[in-house]
Order: structure tokens, then sequence, then C-alpha cells
């Protein structure tokens, strides 16, 4: 309960009427920048705390996904740096290999031109023109939502340390045989033409067509059900289950593929389903993985049917045919043979399609680098089994472990040209060598072609970024990460690679704590898309509310690990709480209160300040809980009740009482109300450090509140200064109760008698302040008494109301309910109707009978109320 700040003379009049975000957000973070706040110091010997920024895509703007999980990051570390920690927020951008490419390509299509127009070095310094532009946007996105990063340590995973990090560890894994090239069916995304990995493939139900056909003819036909009819142009078998009598005399023998002149054999699989269609399903090893796996079993040849657009190149009638023309166009010719036995038209099936631009993917063989993760994920599983790393919620275990304890090989090699050069070197006998980054390539020796899968450098991110390979000052220090603060949606995409190449290449995982926090939707629950036209610039709510708003506002709808629905009315309210922050602040100092000086005794106070000491002790304990479990949305709700409901609507109007007194109590609870505001200011600055930052440095004349100590609980409670605050807030709320009920203006002076508890009895100047209660004389008759507690309050409302009329009034709206409570109790007492009624009508009936029971009982209150 004591402390200080150096205090320079303080004139109310420099802060502004009216809080004007605008005004005040560049300036002050222009200054937190110049001045070094947000860096970290290696060499400290303060302990560490590190978060590593979800590094944004090159590709764009900021979006509010962005926003929600840059407000709840930057409020975790300055709170951190608040208590004393040297903390680090590492900055840095994504390449995005995929993404970053298809824009590139976009702007240079509307010049007419393709990349390969200018050849692979031109389009690459093409693509780093274009990352310097928009690195530049996003680097002002984040200033002006007040990220506290230190942006001396930007970073970007194609800058030249990264470079080193990524060769280094494919270098490391290639040596341990970690690393390996083979041929696999893979998924292939036609407009990117590219392999992409399992999990960047988006899965969609689509209305399709389901093809039943009959191969051979007579006792050797055998009927089979696609949705990809052309893909029978590459079929090589028909397989059956072993036990399916109804065609054990075909297994062994070859029938007839219609339209091609070929013969394909009839094969036993266990993996085919009987039960399901005709139990016959056609063999196209090249173009699904079900079927390469089949084909493998059965030594059967695999036919490439498409080009890398997925384009027919089989000779014949339907070479050249894009893959959906084919489709119509097979099943034209089948049906002139009288081939197609049935059509099922919608037949809603699953379909894969590219992540990144929406394109329906298509299987395909191909040589590709893949990564062997069995040792390095039973690795990433341990860590977390072993409780080196722990994820919160804890709830969310369970997805992670289904994941890694799953994971297949991971297909590393992308067909594109940005990204990380895959570096393996052939030579021309055919020799392969792995080239590091002290390595120097063999001379006339040509370099692999593909790049590395985006994820293999963000897989290094948490480390790379801190200078590894080499043995830093910064990777001792801030290695492993405290936390990593991120969506759950990352947790296959990111985390567990993150997981297995930092165990891999440190021996220590990344991060101690796993952090995920769920989606940003609307207001209606809906996913934020542009498809859905309600997706929403953060930038223009923060031109309209200022970004203290935005940020309460996403800090108040974050719980862990759950979806975060936001509205333009919930930054709106966030706007008007903290134009009251401004409003209480600038009050404060109007009426004098102080930081300077030790806190008074509690001994010394009255029980109104031991009782917001009271409270507030208790909200920050509360606090540091909730920020310590990332429960964002109760902390935010704890805090703002709190100001709102306790310090700006009861302690600052029971304090003007004391304030108009004068004297010593009103010295003392300037002191109290200081250092309420100045403990508060500090608990919200984390979430809200704009409007925080002003007001504390007005307030208490220090250098500023970013490094300012975070408030620290002290066990102090009052519990006797808390129920008499308690009891008087009960009385004054019921009276204002019964003066709205009686329709009597909240403005309007009421003669009244208190007759208070001794609990009480000091505060009533500020009970008569707060009801605009007036004093009577001997001669007093009431018109109203209420009895509240121990306590009497008389009330004088003949110059208010008509107290007969009004009378009247509740005597009818008695008779109603009455007559209400009467009918619906008859239909309970009812055996009849209560044996053939549905329950939900009965249940209906019981809350209409309770609800009419209550409004008597007002009612009747309020009478009672009335005198004669």
């Amino acid at each position: 309960m004591t402390g200080t700040h150096p205090h320079n003379s303080i004139d109310p009049t420099t802060l502004p009427t009216t809080f004007v975000p605008v005004e005040l957000e560049g300036e002050l973070y222009a200054r937190w920048v110049d001045r070094g706040y947000f860096a970290a110091d290696a060499a400290s010997d303060k302990p560490a705390y590190s978060v590593v920024i979800p590094p944004p895509n090159v590709t764009g703007r900021l979006h509010m996904g962005h926003a929600y999980e840059h407000t709840q990051i930057d409020a975790i570390t300055r709170r951190k740096r608040m208590q004393g920690f040297e903390t680090l927020w590492q900055p840095g951008m994504d390449h995005a290999g995929i993404a970053t490419q298809n824009v590139v390509e976009r702007e240079l299509a509307k010049e007419g031109l393709s990349r390969h127009d200018l050849g692979r070095e031109a389009f690459e310094q093409r693509v780093w023109q274009w990352k310097e532009q928009s690195g530049a946007a996003i680097s002002g996105q984040m200033r002006r939502l007040g990220d506290g990063v230190d942006w001396d340590r930007e970073r970007f995973t194609m800058d030249e340390g990264l470079s080193r990090a990524v060769q280094t560890v494919f270098q490391r894994l290639y040596h341990d045989e970690l690393i390996y090239r083979a041929e696999r069916i893979i998924s292939w995304c036609p407009r990117c033409a590219t392999s992409i990995s399992d999990i960047e493939v988006d899965h969609k139900d689509l209305d399709g067509e389901l093809v039943s056909i009959r191969y051979g003819d007579g006792a050797d036909s055998i009927v089979v059900a696609t949705t990809r009819v052309e893909t029978m142009l590459g079929d090589t078998a028909v397989a059956v289950h072993p036990d399916d009598d109804r065609y054990r005399h075909l297994v062994g023998r070859d029938i007839e593929l219609p339209l091609t002149g070929r013969r394909i054999p009839v094969v036993a699989d266990d993996q085919v389903d009987p039960g399901f269609g005709s139990g016959a399903v056609k063999v196209t090893p090249a173009h699904g993985p079900n079927d390469f796996e089949i084909g493998q079993r059965h030594n059967l040849p695999s036919l490439t049917i498409m080009d890398e657009r997925a384009t027919i190149i089989v000779p014949g009638p339907f070479q050249g045919l894009d893959r959906l023309e084919a489709c119509s166009a097979v099943v034209a010719a089948l049906r002139a043979e009288g081939r197609v036995v049935a059509e099922k038209r919608p037949y809603v099936h699953a379909v894969g399609h590219c992540s990144r631009c929406g394109t329906a993917i298509e299987p395909r063989p191909s040589m590709q680098w893949w990564v062997q993760v069995a040792p390095l994920a039973e690795a990433a599983g341990d860590a977390v089994r072993g409780g080196k790393v722990s994820i919160h919620p804890p709830e969310l275990a369970d997805r992670y472990f289904a994941w890694i304890d799953n994971l297949r090989d991971w297909n590393i090699s992308r067909q594109l040209w940005w990204g990380h050069r895959i570096p393996i070197w052939y030579g021309p006998e055919g020799e392969v060598v792995c080239v590091g980054p002290d390595d120097t390539p063999p001379h006339g020796w040509v370099q692999d072609p593909d790049v590395l899968d985006t994820w293999f450098s963000s897989a290094l991110w948490p480390f790379s970024t801190l200078g590894w390979p080499a043995d830093t000052e910064s990777l001792t220090k801030f290695y492993p990460n405290s936390v990593l603060f991120t969506g759950y949606d990352l947790l296959f995409f990111w985390i567990a690679r993150m997981m297995m190449f930092g165990l891999y290449a440190t021996g220590e995982p990344p991060f101690k704590v796993i952090a995920l926090h769920g989606m940003v939707r609307d207001k209606h629950g809906k996913k934020m898309s542009k498809s859905f036209g309600n997706v929403v610039d953060p930038i223009e709510w923060m031109d309209t509310y200022g970004t203290d708003a935005l940020r309460f506002a996403l800090a108040r709808a974050a719980n862990p690990g759950t979806d975060a629905p936001i509205a333009e009315e919930s930054v709106e309210g966030a706007r008007n709480f903290t134009t009251k922050v401004w409003n209480a602040t600038r009050f404060a100092l109007l009426n004098g209160a102080t930081t300077t000086g030790p806190l008074p005794r509690p001994e010394q106070l009255s029980s109104v300040d031991r009782w917001i000491l009271s409270r507030l002790d208790t909200v920050v304990a509360e606090a540091d809980t909730l920020f310590d479990t990332y429960r964002f949305a109760k902390l935010t709700e704890t805090i703002y009740h709190f100001a709102w409901d306790e310090v700006f609507d009861w302690y600052l109007e029971l304090a003007k009482a004391t304030y108009a007194a004068g004297g010593d109590p009103a010295e003392k609870s300037r002191r109290v109300l200081g250092h309420v505001l100045d403990t508060l200011l500090r608990l919200l600055h984390p979430i809200i450090p704009f409007v925080t930052e002003k007001l504390w440095t007005t307030l208490t004349g220090a250098e500023s509140i970013v490094i300012a100590s975070w408030p620290t609980a002290t066990g102090y409670r009052d519990t006797v200064a808390e129920a008499e605050i308690a009891e008087l807030q009960h009385l004054v709320t019921e009276v204002r109760r019964f003066r709205s009920e009686q329709g009597v203006r909240t403005s309007r002076p009421v003669p009244a008698r208190l007759g208070l508890t001794p609990a009480l009895l000091p505060h009533e100047p500020a009970i008569r302040h707060l009801l605009r209660l007036e004093t009577v004389g001997n001669e007093f008759s009431p018109t109203a008494t209420l009895p509240i507690g121990a306590a009497r309050i008389s009330l004088d409302l003949s110059q208010a109301i008509d107290v007969e009329r009004e009378r009247r009034r509740l005597e009818k709206d008695v008779a109603v309910a009455q007559k209400e409570l009467d009918s619906t109790l008859k239909k309970l007492g009812n055996h009849s109707f209560l044996a053939k009624a549905p329950a939900d009508i009965i249940e209906g009936i019981r809350a209409r009978k309770d609800k009419a029971q209550n409004e008597i009982d007002r009612i009747q209150r309020r009478l009672e109320a009335l005198l004669e």
C-alpha cells in the first residue's frame, strides 16, 4: 500500500477536455521506439522473456486476425517488461513462397508478361522489389497497432542469416539420412504448378456426378463407379475384395478397358470395401493415393495421363483437353458405346483444393524431396508428454498428439522460383552433393531447380532469428522462447514443425509454453472472408475509434483456444470506456489527486478509501492470475467493471463529499485517488497503451508508463470496509430503483428523512448527494417509506408525483397480474390437462405463473411503500 513517483508540478488544464486518439498515437509510438523501450539487451542480467511474432506473409496487409493476435502478444510482453524482465518480442516476415509468387505473377500478367519471359534471376529480383514495398506497409500497420517489437532485430525468412540456418539444417538432415529423394504420389496444384503438402489441401464438398461404367463384356464384365471419369484413360487394373464371391472367377483375368484398346487385370486387394457400390473399383495408380498403394502392392504400371496443367496427354481424341472438358467428352464417348450403366447427379463428394489459389488439386506421381519425420515427431511428442513444453489450454494437447503421433513423411520440395533453393547439386555423371553455407559447389555442376516448402524455413524461426547456427549471445539469452502465442489453426502447419526442427537443431524445444488462441469471426460467428463480404480492415476501426478501442474490444473477446466474434459495436463500446478513463483522470487531476508522498496508513483513512484500496488489491491479484493463464476476456472484464462500476461510478462520487468537507481527510483521500488511478492505469496499459501513457505521465510526472513497474498485490483486505460500502451501495441502489419505478427524475431533489444504521451514519452526506435527497424539519410528512435492511428511508414524493393516482394505477396493475396468476394456477391444477399437454406447453405455463407471482410481489412492495 505504499509507493511514490517522481512528480513534477501538474497543471490539469494541460490535459485536453476530450480524448482524440489520432492526435496522440503516432507521436507516442515514435517516442517509445526512439527511446529504445522495446530494445532487448542480450547482455542484461535481468531474467529473459522472449516471444517470436508469427511472421505475417509478405503478401499483403495485416487483417483483423493479425490485430487480434498482436494485441495479446503485445499485452503479454508489455506486462513482462513492466515486471522487470529483459523482454524480446522478435519481429519479422515470412517470404510465403507460393502466395508471393502468385501475387507477383498476377502483377506481371497485367503487363502481358510471365515469369518465363523474365527468366529466373530477373523474376527473383522483381519479387524482392515487391517485397520491399509490401513489407514497409506491414511494418507501418504494426506501428499503428502499437506493437512493442524490437525493430532493430527485424528479420525476413530469406535474409542472409536465416538462409544460412536453412542450408545448415538441410545439410545436417541430409547427412543424417533424414532427407531423401523419392517418387511418390503427391498433391499437385495445376494453377501454381507445384506440389503442396497434405495440410495445404482444403477439402470442400461439391456437387459432382457419380458415373457407373461397365468394363469388359458378358460374363467377363464388371461395373465400376467414379466421379473422375477422365482418369479411366490411365486405369491399369480393377480391384475387388479377395472374399467377394461375385468376382472370384475374374481375379487374375484380363478385361477390356473401354475407349483405350487395352486390357487390364482384375486384382484382389483387402483395401476394397465389398459393401460399397458394386464392390469393384477402378485402379489409376498415377492419379490417386489409394490407387498408387494398390499399384505398388500388385506391381501395376503407372500411366500419367495429364501434364502439369491438368491437360490430357494420352494420344487420341481427348489429347489437349482440360481435365474438366475431358470428363464430359469421355462420358459422352462411353455413353455412345453403351458403357454407362448409371449416372447419379448431383453426387456430393469431397474434393481437395489448393489452399493458396483455390484450384482443385490433382494427385500425381512425382520425384520430390522428403523429410523422414518419424524420429523427429517422436521427440516432439515426448517433449510435451514429458512436461518440457506445455500446451494452453490443456484440452488442445490431444489435437497435437493426434497429429504428431501419426505424421507422415513431409514433402519439402516445391516447383517454384521464389524461395530457398534446395542446396543439392548434380554432376555430369549423375553425382549428387549437398552444399552447405560454407561449401562451394563443384564447377559445372547444376543446382536442383526446386525450392523448399515455406514451412521449412518458418520451422527454424525461434532460433534462426537469434543468430543460429552461430552460438550468439542472443541465442543463449532468449532461447528457448518463453511462449509461443499463435492460432490453433497453425498447430499442424507450423507448431509441430518448429518443435521437430528446434529439438533436432538445438537439443531444446523452441518454447516452454504453446498458448493457442482461436480465430476472429464476425458478430454472427461467421468466418471473416472476402467471399462473405464481412472482412473489416482493422485500420478503418482504428481511424474511427482509436487503436486503444480496437485493442480493448479484441482482448475482451479473447478466450484461450476458442473463436472470437467481434463487432463494430464492441469497438464503439471500448471507445466509450477509454473516454471514461480519460474523463475520470481529468476529474481527479482537477480535484487535486496526487501520487506524491507515501500512501496513508489504513487507520488514517475513511472506510470509503479503505474499501477502494481493498478492492484494488483484489483486482491486482486477479489480473496477475488471468494474465498468467492468457484469459484476456476475463482479464479485461475484471478491470473494466472495477474501473467503471467501482472506481468511476462509486468511489469518485463518494469522494466528492469528502472533498467538499475539506481538511485532512480530503487530502488523504486525494492521495488515495492518485494511487488508485496510478495502479489502474498501469493495469490497463498492456491492453490500451496509448491513452494510459498520456494519462499516467500527466498524473505522475514520470517518464513513461512503458518502463513503470507492474502493480504487485500486497494481500491487503478490509472486509469491514467492504461490507460497509456494500451496505451503502445496496441502500442507494434500492432508493434509485424505487424513484425510477415511481417516475421521479434522478435530477429532481426529494425531501427525505434517513434512518441509517450506525455504519452508514457517517455516509449521510454522500448518500444525500448521490440520491439528491433534501434535509427536512420536524413537520416532515412522508408519502413513502422504504425499509432497506436495517435502514429506513422516508420520502416526500407529493411534489414529484400524484401519490393517489399512482396508488390507483398500481392497484389496477396488481389486479391484472392476479388474473394471470389465477389462470395459470387453474390450468396447472387440472390433472386431465397435465396428462395430455406437451411438456413444453406445461413448462411455458409454469413460467407464466412464476412471472405473474413475481410481478404481484413487486407491485405490492411499491404499494406498501406508498403511505396511506
